[in-house]
């Protein structure tokens, strides 16, 4: 019964890895600090994968659910 949930979870985060190829956060940097002037820099940090990882993700969830049926 393990092996089902843990291959359905894997099924879930492969298909939101397909259609989601990836997602920002973005940090604060301050740049100069003069007493009350502040310049702050928003810095973007782009985190991708590609459609691929999903798909062999999706395929490895379906192998347990599949495996576990048996």
């Amino acid at each position: 019964m393990k092996s089902k949930n843990i291959g359905i979870l894997i099924i879930v985060i492969g298909a939101i890895m397909i259609f989601y190829n990836g997602f920002n956060y973005i940090t604060k940097e301050k740049v100069v600090d003069i007493g009350p002037i502040e310049i702050n820099k928003e810095k973007n940090h782009p985190i991708q994968w590609s459609p691929i990882a999903g798909v062999i993700l999706l395929a490895g969830g379906i192998f347990l659910v599949a495996k576990d049926k048996k």
